[in-house]
């Protein structure tokens, strides 16, 4: 049988629980001051009054006029228009530095950046010597060339095709 080493410097020596469980006793306090100080603060605790000694850390009570919160489930915002969609992809895909510049310097940087076809497609029916100073005006002049083309092809109402 091996002899006993002495507790370590923080560590009471090992003792052994009665549900079986060895403790270390590495806490600073005493299993019986950890009793006192729990029944000390229990009538604190459940009082409902705050157990803070500063004021200014407890939450403001709520106001007369303070607007009510509407509960129940958060409705989703609206989905991003057309425009926003497609200026949010251009703009991931071209950066600032593409700025200004006209349709086929677009599709070019576009094309070396690996864009989508689909995001490539609609810049080739802009006008070539139109100049663009942002993601925002690219986008607009996309949409409104897109619609432009659906409104030509669409026909007049009364009338097969």
């Amino acid at each position: 049988m091996r002899p006993c080493r002495r507790a370590a410097f923080g560590y009471a020596g090992a003792t052994d629980d009665p549900r079986g469980v060895m403790q270390r006793g590495s806490n600073r306090l005493s299993a019986h001051r950890d009793d006192e100080m729990k029944q000390e603060l229990q009538g604190l605790l459940r009082s409902g009054h705050p157990t803070r000694t500063e004021e200014w850390h407890d939450p403001e009570p709520y106001a007369e006029d303070d607007p009510e919160v509407a509960y129940g489930p958060v409705t989703p915002g609206r989905a991003p228009s057309r425009v926003a969609a497609l200026q949010l992809e251009l703009a991931r895909v071209l950066g600032r530095t593409s700025f200004p510049a006209g349709p086929r310097e677009l599709i070019g940087t576009l094309r070396e950046r690996h864009a989508p076809d689909a995001l490539v497609e609609p810049l080739e029916r802009l006008p070539r010597t139109a100049r663009y100073d942002s993601a925002h005006a690219l986008a607009q002049a996309v949409a409104d060339t897109t619609d432009a083309a659906q409104d030509g092809t669409e026909s007049a109402p009364g009338q097969d095709t």
